[in-house]
């Protein structure tokens, strides 16, 4: 099942939103009114090859929680977005078990162009 993680009070998810093709056929799942479970995370991190790549260091907790300043290992990034929604980058998007990270102009372009795939 093709799948996106977002968050349905971020600005820039709802706009990505906005922008994807009708017949986009997504499964949406919001990650703050249903947090993701541990056995999505390790799809995500089976797909994209580490816990770190699904990890956002623009999250306001990693600054006042002062991450950034600490050596995280794997186990530490899968703890933190386990324990809160913001720690995970977003929108991630699951299409043809293929995985998207981020909201990049370039990584929305991939997604545009895989789902126009679907």
């Amino acid at each position: 099942m093709n799948k996106i993680y977002y968050l349905a009070s971020c600005d820039t998810c709802r706009k990505i939103i906005k922008s994807l093709p009708e017949n986009h056929n997504l499964a949406f799942h919001d990650i703050k009114q249903n947090p993701i479970t541990t056995e999505e995370l390790e799809e995500m991190r089976r797909l994209s090859g580490s816990y770190e790549a699904l990890f956002s260091k623009k999250a306001q907790l990693y600054k006042s929680m002062n991450l950034k300043n600490q050596s995280l290992t794997e186990d530490d990034f899968k703890k933190y977005i386990l324990e809160h929604y913001t720690f995970l980058s977003r929108p991630v998007f699951i299409i043809n078990d293929k995985i998207y990270i981020g909201n990049s102009q370039q990584n929305m372009h991939q997604v545009h162009l895989a789902l126009a795939h679907v």
